[in-house]
Formats: C-alpha cells, sequence, structure tokens
C-alpha cells in the first residue's frame, strides 16, 4: 500500500496517495462498509509489529516512541483495539476508496480511559490528543475528528500550520465528561468537508486512527470499536 499520509501538525498527517479496497457489508438491509471489524481484528488474522497488534489490511505508523496495541474481547464490553500511548506519537492506517456522495455517513464507536494532561490541537506545543479518526481525501485534504483534552466540544477549525497543509479539525469530545463510555459517533463526511472547505467533496482514498501525548509529555490510551461508511444514519 502506498503511503497514505506525512506527519504534520494538529498530531495528524497529511494525505499524499493511496488506494485499496475493503469488504462491502449489510448490517440490517442497509449497506454498509466495514473499514474495521473489530472481531476480525484481534482474531488470528492479525499480525504483530514490535510487540503491537496490527490488524491485516492496516499499516503501522509511528511518529514518536513506541506503539502499544492490544486486541480486548470481553462479554460484557465492546471488541476493540485499545491505543496506549506514553510520550510516543503512532496510528493504523488503511487506504480506501469512499465516494461520499453515496456513503456519507462514518459511524464509530471509542471510548478514553485517559486524556493527555493538558492537551489542545490549538497550540503546538500542546497538540495531543487520546483518539482521532481521520479521514483523508484524493485532493490531499483532511477531517480530523477528535477527542481532545481542552478544546470545547463542537469547536470546527482549520489545525493547518504549515503551507500547502489542509487539516480541517473537528472536537466531537472534550475533557472528562465521558470518559470511560463507550460512544457512538455518526459524522456526515461530505457535510463536514463542504463546511470546512467550501466545496464537494472528493472520494474518501484513507483512514487513520491515532493518539498522541508526546508534546505534553504524559500519558493517553483510548479505545476503538468498529467503524464504517454508510448511506444512512441509522
Amino acid at each position: 500500500m502506498e503511503k497514505l499520509f506525512r506527519w504534520a501538525g494538529v498530531g495528524v498527517f497529511v494525505a499524499v496517495a493511496g488506494g485499496g479496497l475493503f469488504v462491502v457489508e449489510s448490517h440490517a438491509s442497509q449497506p454498509a462498509l466495514i473499514v474495521l471489524d473489530t472481531s476480525r481484528a484481534i482474531s488470528a488474522t492479525a499480525t504483530k509489529a514490535t510487540g503491537t497488534l496490527v490488524p491485516a489490511g492496516w499499516e503501522l505508523k509511528v511518529k514518536a516512541g513506541q506503539a502499544d496495541i492490544a486486541g480486548l474481547s470481553d462479554p460484557n464490553d465492546e471488541a476493540a483495539l485499545r491505543f496506549r500511548s506514553a510520550r510516543s506519537s503512532f496510528a493504523l492506517e488503511r487506504a480506501l476508496d469512499v465516494d461520499p456522495n453515496q456513503t456519507p455517513y462514518l459511524n464509530w464507536k471509542w471510548k478514553v480511559t485517559q486524556l493527555p494532561k493538558g492537551g489542545d490541537f490549538r497550540h503546538s506545543s500542546t497538540d495531543d490528543q487520546a483518539a482521532q479518526v481521520m479521514v483523508a481525501f484524493a485532493d490531499n485534504r483532511i477531517l480530523a475528528y477528535i477527542w481532545d483534552s481542552t478544546a470545547p466540544q463542537g469547536l470546527m477549525e482549520s489545525a493547518s500550520s504549515i503551507p500547502l497543509v489542509h487539516i480541517f479539525a473537528i472536537v466531537c469530545r472534550s475533557g472528562l465528561n465521558d470518559v470511560n463510555r463507550w460512544l457512538q459517533e455518526i459524522r456526515n463526511v461530505a457535510a463536514d468537508y463542504q463546511k470546512a472547505y467550501g466545496k464537494p467533496a472528493p472520494h474518501v482514498k484513507g483512514l487513520r486512527l491515532q493518539i498522541n501525548s508526546q508534546h505534553t509529555g504524559s500519558s493517553a490510551e483510548s479505545y476503538f470499536g468498529e467503524v464504517e461508511f454508510r448511506n444512512t444514519q441509522s
């Protein structure tokens, strides 16, 4: 798989190239494009890279420190990938080819159990997040859906600090109010792209799940459940 992103700002990456396939499935007669099936991800199809779980079809990207990803399955909880950061920055990445006009709704489950102390994407010295879901588009623009420690929930603003780099951050969750709880997120990426960049969204070419805490020199922990694109909200 060609490299989809390179490191830049907001603890995220800039899209540069990519392509790929993923499985098409159906849930209750509603078409769904499954990006991450956590049950499969923690099965024997996953591989280990330097002691870290890497699901089939994904690539591990490490910017700082050591990656720590584990697969967890509990009958009383969710099948999930657990990301743990100790002054580190890393992500799982995969290539996609999704038409947001056909399947605009990005659905995912996540849970944060530890926030990077003082993290705030609005300042480069504190640009750490416990969890990020980043969507890369064919025109090298990115939407970054983040769980920030400090920036207020609902904030949407440019996070580009480098010329010709186009990153727009959307704070889905903030602070301690929702920690230790599984939450379902539903975002219309076509509408978010239109609002962020003022034009219709091109094809989605990649997605990242990421954590980082190296700027604040702290620690963070988060969990990701199933991720999928759908043509309806439910």
